[in-house]
């Protein structure tokens, strides 16, 4: 079967995972335990131009984070934590939201999110991922996690022109 073309057009969703891919997969921990993450502001405006195009985006995270949530609601993409099963997650959010997993675009960087990058139609992962996720990735990214992976995803893999999108009538 041949290579599809990875476009906008042919996406059903874009699904990332949040630690290491829109953080830079550090976390800061006060002596409170109060934890803070580093994400690039510069991705806000990809998911601008997601919803713009009536892109659905979700945040598919292993973890479960107060942290996650609130950048979630700043992002205003719905945020799915605590999953010990992504590939069962995915699935569920496929069949709810009546998307094809082959018409999904898959985001992750470690090895929790393996296998359901190979279930995906698409997978991309920052240029700092494990060795074994950019094995199966559709496509390595040259911007390391938190630091840009929306928008070199958007905009340079995808073509997108944020300027045409999101500031012409």
């Amino acid at each position: 079967m041949p290579e599809r073309k990875l476009t906008i057009d042919v996406l059903d969703a874009l699904v990332f995972d949040f630690d290491g891919v829109l953080t830079n997969n550090m976390v800061y921990s006060d002596q409170y335990g109060k934890e803070s993450v580093s994400c690039n502001r510069g991705d806000g405006l990809g998911f601008d131009v997601l919803r713009r195009l009536s892109k659905p985006a979700f945040i598919l995270s292993t973890e479960e984070n107060s942290v996650v949530s609130a950048r979630a609601k700043k992002l205003k993409i719905t945020a799915l934590q605590g999953i010990t099963d992504k590939v069962k997650a995915l699935e569920n959010l496929a069949n709810k939201e009546g998307f094809s997993l082959d018409d999904i675009l898959y985001v992750g960087n470690d090895l929790n999110d393996y296998r359901v990058m190979q279930r995906c139609g698409y997978s991309v992962c920052p240029s700092d991922s494990h060795p074994m996720i950019k094995e199966v990735a559709t496509r390595i990214l040259s911007t390391r996690g938190g630091e840009g992976v929306v928008r070199e995803l958007l905009e340079d893999v995808l073509q997108l022109d944020f300027i045409k999108i999101l500031f012409t009538e």
